[in-house]
């Protein structure tokens, strides 16, 4: 009997002795949080929330903007639409009134998420709305305005045509209409040139809800428990405003007065 008792008292004490060796957790020991990078050339959409204008702005104002598109990083959303990113207007350049285009460089500076989670980062802009008529150039960074050239061009043309009706009417009260229709075209030309010398080209404008895109200079890093919007406020209505402000090509030019 006493031989029975032994080999099943030994299997229990064994049992006892792999239970002992069992690790026991840790509660110290910190938890491994997963982390979900945004990787350098990510573009991210934006819309504007305020105007930007060379004939407003300064260095050192700032711009509002929001994003309108998700951004995933291993199928999880990470910059949810409505996230809000704040930028600062670093130069701004005034058209001329003989040469020269309105230009102003927008740098991005932080980003904060709708659960109030924030991150500062660099970024430039990397493309433009298609409506709008300002130009971007990439190399530099630069929002510009669009040139004037022909709207100059039309300016003097009509000013000289105007110009030459009158003298036509005063030539031919007093008997040389062609002589008098010459006089008159010379001086409205040179009226549209004065009055092009001393008006400035179009400025760089950049309308609220106008759309444009960032591209990341370095990496933006947020781990999982910075990713919870279960609690965030819910998004407001878009901020797409009236649009781009028209081109000024586009625009009528109103005829001006030649003096008599």
């Amino acid at each position: 009997m006493l031989l029975r008792v032994i080999p099943g008292l030994m299997v229990s004490l064994w049992g006892f002795s792999a239970l002992a060796q069992d690790p026991v957790p840790d509660a110290t020991k910190p938890e491994i949080k997963k982390e979900f990078l945004v990787e350098p050339g990510t573009h991210i959409p934006l819309s504007l929330i305020n105007s930007v204008s060379t004939k407003n702005s300064v260095p050192g104002d700032r711009v509002y903007l929001e994003t309108v598109f998700p951004i995933l990083v291993d199928g999880r959303i990470v910059i949810p639409p409505g996230s809000y990113v704040e930028g600062t207007i670093t130069d701004v350049q005034r058209p001329g009134k003989v040469k020269g285009r309105g230009e102003f460089h927008l740098r991005f500076d932080s980003l904060t998420l709708p659960n109030g989670t924030t991150r500062d980062f660099r970024a430039r802009v990397s493309g433009l709305d298609g409506r709008a008529s300002e130009e971007l150039d990439r190399k530099e960074g630069s929002i510009k305005s669009e040139g004037n050239k022909s709207g100059d061009t039309r300016t003097v043309a009509e000013t000289a045509g105007a110009g030459a009706s009158v003298g036509a009417l005063a030539g031919a009260a007093s008997g040389a209409a062609g002589l008098g229709a010459g006089i008159g075209a010379a001086a409205g030309a040179t009226a549209g040139l004065i009055g092009v010398l001393f008006t400035r080209g179009p400025e760089a404008v950049l309308a609220k809800g106008t759309t444009l895109e960032m591209v990341l200079d370095r990496q933006v890093k947020f781990d999982d428990s910075e990713l919870d919007f279960s609690n965030a406020p819910a998004r407001r209505g878009s901020s797409d405003g009236p649009g781009p402000l028209p081109s000024k090509k586009s625009q009528p030019v109103t005829g001006r007065r030649i003096p008599l």
